[in-house]
């Protein structure tokens, strides 16, 4: 079995959501290796780190993110912040998978994504909550699969997701906290950092099989990454650069089996 690309570890107690991540509790954390190129593996652009940390009550989740101009113009909650720079967290459940993307006017995006062939009638998730009449319900192939025989499908194995833009993870807390001076480019920043914090009690939606909180020894899997908006020559660099904790060897974020193995422990 692979090694996990990730140890968090369990501490007694709470922790404030700030989105200051120089807490004495983060140094306990143990931060990871810098985030490399999603495709290459190669070392990313910018120095992008997370630390995870978690007690009986919440999942902690803290980045911080080396950026010398950083902005962030959108500000509605769920906007499709990844057209600028965010942070992002994936979490795999069962037939299932959470996103949730911050940029640095901590502006949250969330949507949960269930696998079109576990979507039954009288199944889990046939309940109202997830009804794909609808409006904000859509169905989504996967990232930049729209040519050829994957137009409709994508490219993953498993096919396509009923995508639902208006879920909203109960309890989330998101702070973020810049390191410079936010959308004026006339100084140098060093950069921004996100704390988060997510209540075990909901994300039991993602797999009722899963003992929450978990238990020492545990596995999740999760997507840790950032994408960075690039302009050359007036120009938008497209797609943008991608830096993630485990390279999946293609650009495509929405690829489970691609993410990395966070272990938890006592």
């Amino acid at each position: 079995m692979h090694q996990p690309d990730y140890t968090a570890k369990k501490i007694a107690t709470s922790i404030t959501i700030d989105g200051n991540v120089d807490k004495p509790i983060w140094q306990q954390a143990g931060w990871s290796k810098r985030f490399v190129d999603m495709v290459t593996g190669d070392a990313g652009m910018y120095n992008t780190q997370t630390a995870i940390l978690w007690n009986e009550e919440h999942l902690y989740i803290a980045f911080k993110a080396e950026e010398p101009f950083v902005c962030a113009q959108l500000t509605e909650r769920d906007s499709i912040v990844f057209l600028e720079n965010d942070l992002e967290l994936f979490i795999e459940g069962k037939d299932c998978y959470y996103e949730l993307e911050i940029n640095a006017a901590n502006t949250v995006y969330e949507v949960f994504f269930i696998w079109k062939d576990a979507y039954v009638k009288g199944g889990r998730f046939d309940t109202p909550q997830f009804d794909v009449h609808q409006q904000q319900a859509y169905t989504f192939g996967g990232d930049y699969d729209r040519s050829g025989l994957s137009f409709w499908k994508g490219t993953n194995p498993r096919g396509i997701r009923w995508a639902f833009t208006n879920f909203d993870m109960p309890g989330l807390q998101t702070a973020v906290q810049v390191q410079g001076t936010l959308n004026d480019n006339t100084d140098v920043d060093t950069g921004w950092s996100l704390e988060l914090a997510i209540p075990w009690s909901s994300l039991a939606l993602l797999d009722a099989e899963k003992t929450v909180p978990p238990v020492s020894g545990d596995v999740w899997t999760m997507f840790l990454g950032r994408f960075q908006k690039l302009m050359n020559g007036g120009k938008e660099v497209i797609p943008h650069p991608a830096m993630v904790l485990t390279s999946h060897g293609i650009y495509d974020t929405h690829m489970p089996e691609k993410w990395s193995r966070i272990a938890f422990e006592m």
